[in-house]
This record gives structure tokens, sequence and C-alpha cells, in this order.
């Protein structure tokens, strides 16, 4: 049994899991959010044995619903008619930023690398959230 992050995006979609005794979230990898994202999600559904789903809730600085909350709404009401699984959803505040952070650059080089996408990484930040706010 484990659990799904997702960091919906209108262009990728992180995607992260729990391990088994659902204690920790791992990045899993980033989907296009394209015609095969529910094929792709369900694959890893499959695979990787996945229980119940949890989606970064979308807000803006004073913590109401911004643009992209009602493409999540609309996102997840298709997850629950495709794969009849729970669904929760978690704040995602600012989990993008937290994990570009986090990003290791290499030192000095860091302004001339490209910045690399971190979607599953704040996919595993969401579902950690989560996992850490069910196990206290």
């Amino acid at each position: 049994m484990r659990f799904l992050g997702i960091d919906y995006g209108t262009k990728r979609i992180g995607i992260a899991v729990s391990d088994e005794n659902i204690i920790l979230a791992f990045p899993k990898g980033i989907l296009l959010n394209n015609l095969n994202i529910f094929k792709n999600i369900g694959e890893i559904l499959k695979t990787e044995n996945i229980s119940e789903i949890v989606i970064g809730e979308s807000v803006n600085f004073k913590g109401k619903e911004n643009i992209v909350s009602k493409e999540i709404k609309t996102f997840i009401s298709e997850l629950k008619d495709k794969f009849n699984l729970p669904i929760h959803e978690q704040k995602e505040f600012l989990t993008s930023v937290e994990a570009r952070r986090h990003q290791d650059f290499g030192g000095q080089a860091r302004r001339f690398q490209k910045k690399k996408e971190v979607d599953d990484s704040a996919a595993a930040l969401i579902l950690q959230r989560y996992l850490d706010r069910i196990n206290n």
C-alpha cells in the first residue's frame, strides 16, 4: 500500500510516491500534462500499488484559491471518475520554490546552469506534508 503525490501544473505534473509504510515520500518523475496523462498515471498506480492520492491544493498569498485551483478541481474530478481511489488535498504553497532552493547546482557554477525541473520534488514535499500530518 502506497500513496501517490501530485504537483499539478498546466504543462507538467510532478509525481511522488510514498514508501510502503506510508511514512516517507520520494520524487518519482515528471509527466507531461497532455492527452496521455491519465493513462500514464494509471500505469504508475498499478506498478506502484497505489491505494490513495494526495494532490496539491493551489492557493495565493492570502490563502485563497488562485487561477490554477479550478483546473485542479477538474483534474481531481477526472481522477476520481477514472480510478475510484480516495483523493486528499494538501496545501502546496511555495513547494516549487522550496524544491528549487534545495537543488544542488554545484557551487560556483550555479548561476550558469539551467534550472532543473523540480515538479517531482514539489510533489514529494506535498506528499510528505500530508504523511506527516496523518502520522502525527
